[in-house]
């Protein structure tokens, strides 16, 4: 199978000049002569969809924004950067290959929602996409192509709950990245650069914030916030138009994605398919296919979604097709597993993973997240009992009793899912047939070179409330730091 390049060009872009040179800009330039409306109509009909894990309909969202904005209040579109999911590389990889389009396709939204300025959320860690972003950022306004509007690069903390929607808000506001109740088009974000005092509503939320209820327009206009590779597209969507758009993909799913493969394959990589490319073909034309001598037996979509069994290898990617088989696309991270791995060590690596990221706003995702892991290491190290395992049931169920934000579902999904699977392995850890081992290393991706995948071994030591110290101090985050501003703990 052969790759394609809509997004993904197969060199990085180095200037300005040479993106413009392939076709660069023409999306900003059509985008100029049309109408908000035309805009967020030609996004619509293109069945563009974000592809930062939910597959919402990119152009539902911007008339989301559009119809709520406030009379003579600013509004803001965040491009969401903050890339953690484990096993995912690709937004990154787009930001150092070309961030370019990521611009255009972000000036093209803020068109469409009336925005004044556009903020490149990140991290602190990515210091190569920050610089590239800056500098681009630089080229762009140099060539009059922002004169409207402000374009400024946020960076933020390492937690994994900065890439939620509305915790990337309160983070921006500056505070911790807690997620809120209110969703991103109730309450937007203030001006990042003189503003980043608490919200103070009363409601004795950690996020500081009301459930949402009817527009109050003293409350600003919305924030429109979609990730890098949705953004990315709407600069060749405005080029060439929904139409064009539609020649690759599925009705439901049109376009391309751009997928991580890593794990037990070949060689790890960042690669761009069709959407509804098989699953198997799209491991093999990005990541070799299995090693040699070995079979795949399951794949994990990043920490998000069920288990993918070796039987589902040929579904589609496609939001459809991965729905239909109880899983999900992610954010396209696929980390392969083939028959030397123990899942049961999978199963305690994603469970310590979500444990320690959880912020503790909600009691159950915090600590029956906790106990999930504790259960569940010991099992990988075959030291549980049967009335241990017994007794997981209890906390997989709460798990997500009155959770605010998709952390503690992924949780209950996840496990569940590798628990359901690999019964008999399950049962060889309980008696000790089967020999322990450490639970596996579930974390974000730190850099793909030559093929090699390199996780966040910080990880190993991150405590629940997010230090690095050598004891838990059995606090959770939403209770250790400092509500009033943001910062990695």
């Amino acid at each position: 199978m052969t790759l394609v390049h809509r997004v993904l060009f197969p060199t990085p872009i180095p200037s300005l000049d040479e993106y413009v040179r392939h076709r660069g800009g023409r999306g900003w330039e059509r985008a100029r002569e049309l109408t908000a409306e035309a805009i967020i109509a030609e996004v619509e009909a293109s069945g563009l969809r974000g592809r930062g894990g939910a597959g919402f309909p990119t152009g539902r969202k911007l008339r989301t924004v559009a119809d709520n904005h406030a009379p003579d209040q600013p509004t803001a579109v965040v491009v969401n950067g903050a890339e953690g999911e484990p096993g995912t590389f690709k937004d990154r990889t787009i930001l150092r290959n070309d961030p370019y389009q990521v611009i255009e396709g972000a000036l093209i939204a803020g068109r469409a929602v009336g925005a004044d300025q556009i903020i490149f959320a990140l991290k602190t860690s990515f210091a190569t996409e920050v610089a590239r972003m800056r500098a681009a950022i630089d080229e762009v306004a140099a060539a009059g192509w922002a004169d409207h509007v402000r374009l400024l690069v946020f960076e933020g903390p390492d937690e994994y709950l900065y890439g939620e929607e509305t915790a990337l808000l309160e983070t921006i506001d500056g505070r911790h990245p807690f997620p809120r109740i209110a969703p991103p088009f109730r309450r937007g974000v203030h001006d990042i650069v003189e503003s980043s005092a608490d919200v103070g509503t009363g409601s004795g939320l950690s996020a500081h914030v009301e459930m949402a209820g009817p527009t109050d327009e003293s409350e600003g206009s919305p924030t429109l916030v979609d990730n890098v590779e949705t953004v990315a597209n709407l600069a060749h969507l405005l080029a060439r138009g929904p139409s064009w758009f539609r020649t690759e993909g599925t009705p439901d799913s049109p376009g391309t994605i751009v997928c991580t493969v890593s794990g037990s394959v070949e060689h790890a990589g960042v690669g761009e398919v069709q959407m509804g490319t098989p699953l198997r073909e799209a491991i093999v034309a990005i990541g070799g296919g299995p090693r040699p001598g070995q079979t795949i037996t399951a794949v994990l979509s990043g920490a998000s979604n069920a288990l993918i069994t070796a039987e589902h290898l040929d579904t589609p990617l496609s939001y459809e097709a991965m729905a239909a088989i109880g899983s999900g696309l992610g954010s396209g991270g696929f980390i392969v597993f083939d028959d030397s791995d123990d899942l049961v060590a999978v199963a305690a690596g994603v469970s310590r993973f979500l444990s320690v990221e959880s912020c503790g706003q909600c009691t159950p995702c915090k600590q029956d997240g906790l106990a999930i892991a504790h259960v569940l290491d010991r099992l990988s190290r075959s030291e549980a009992t049967d009335d241990e395992l017994a007794g997981l049931a209890k906390p997989l169920s709460r798990v997500t009793d009155g959770a605010r934000c998709f952390l503690a579902t992924q949780h209950q999904t996840v496990v569940t899912s590798i628990l359901d699977h690999c019964q008999d392995l399950v049962a060889a850890h309980l008696d000790r047939t089967a020999p322990g081992v450490e639970p596996a290393l579930v974390a974000e991706l730190l850099d793909i070179v030559d093929g090699v995948a390199h996780e966040d071994e910080r990880h190993r030591t991150k405590q629940p409330d997010w230090s690095h110290d050598a004891i838990y101090s059995g606090q959770s985050p939403a209770d250790r730091l400092d509500d009033h501003r943001a910062g990695p703990a």
